[in-house]
């Protein structure tokens, strides 16, 4: 099953300035993404980039870089734009591998491209994990996704969702909902939340919809571009990781704690 990976990777970002290219043991942190990438079963791994600085590193250390706009708003834009230039058909799978993920393992970029090949009503996938604390579920940062008996995403949040109601009913306050770890589940439901790993795989039709259409009022609400293609009627399959994925690259202390492992 054939597939592209697309990088997309910006210079600029407000914690970390120049994120691509900070050093972990000796590599810029995109070179490490994309040996990761190419330890999967991808027939392409592609850097897509506005920043002369990236793609000089890229081609520097033997990479495949795309140049791409500097006017686009979101890494999917900026994805479908290389499936644009590379002549990419419409039902070819591309793999979004974000640029600050030094430690994504290459098996799962494999499950959610496996995935959507393997789901044809689907027109991208993605991956989620159970979430086992009270801490994660309430926070805003931890995006939640609930999908149907078919794994498909019904709705992305960043609320407690499920939202266990007898819960809340007993104690009428969202500090005191609990996980009940021990019996693998919210209290009153025994079903644990998943939270949404930020890794998709498209088919470029959907690409090229993507583009055309109008931020949704949910992802606008949310902060949460998935939102867009539900909105529009398309589907997500969702499926939990075939193994843990490291926590990505936001923060001076996410940088240093990559950098000790």
């Amino acid at each position: 099953m054939p597939f592209t990976i697309v990088i997309p990777a910006r210079f600029s970002s407000t914690r970390l300035p120049g994120k691509p290219l900070l050093q972990i043991n000796g590599k810029p942190m995109i070179q490490h993404v994309v040996e990761q990438s190419l330890k999967s079963d991808a027939e392409q791994v592609i850097v897509a980039t506005d920043d002369d600085q990236i793609m000089a590193a890229v081609k520097g250390f033997g990479g495949e870089v795309c140049m791409t706009s500097s006017e686009h708003v979101s890494g999917t834009d900026r994805i479908q734009e290389v499936a644009k230039l590379y002549g990419l058909s419409d039902d070819h799978i591309v793999v979004n591998v974000q640029g600050d993920e030094p430690c994504i393992p290459p098996a799962v970029i494999n499950q959610v491209a496996h995935n959507l090949h393997q789901h044809r009503q689907a027109s991208a996938a993605t991956l989620s994990e159970a979430i086992t604390s009270t801490e994660e579920f309430v926070n805003p940062n931890a995006v939640k996704v609930v999908a149907d008996q078919q794994n498909m995403a019904l709705y992305f949040s960043r609320a407690p969702i499920p939202f266990p109601r007898a819960d809340w009913m007993e104690n009428n306050s969202l500090d005191s909902l609990t996980l009940d770890v021990e019996s693998v589940g919210l209290s009153s439901t025994k079903v644990l939340p998943q939270r949404h790993i930020g890794i998709y795989a498209y088919r470029v039709s959907l690409l090229h919809e993507f583009v055309q259409w109008s931020p949704a009022p949910l992802e606008q609400i949310e902060s949460l571009e998935q939102l867009r293609i539900l909105y529009n009627g398309k589907k997500i399959h969702v499926a939990e990781a075939c193994e843990k994925v490291p926590g990505g690259v936001d923060t001076q202390e996410d940088l240093e704690r990559v950098r000790s492992t």
